[in-house]
């Protein structure tokens, strides 16, 4: 069964939108959107496991130029 998650994004100032490109050539991503609050981009991603989940969050995306934080939260299925 795979993992989802939303990875929410803080990016450097006017970098959202080349960042949201970026992430949405990433594999296993299924959705990347800018968004206005607290948080630039908003990413929609599935993964094999948790492991490989926290591999395309620290190997992959954290290191996509412009971003400055992420927020990772897998979904559950109560």
């Amino acid at each position: 069964m795979a993992v989802s998650a939303y990875i929410l994004i803080q990016t450097e100032v006017g970098k959202a939108a080349s960042v949201a490109t970026e992430v949405r050539q990433i594999p296993g991503v299924i959705a990347a959107d800018d968004v206005t609050g607290p948080y630039d981009v908003v990413v929609r991603v599935e993964a094999a496991s948790m492991d490989d989940l926290g591999r395309l969050v620290v190997s992959r995306v954290q290191m996509l130029p412009g971003i400055t934080k992420t927020t990772t939260m897998p979904v559950v299925n109560l």
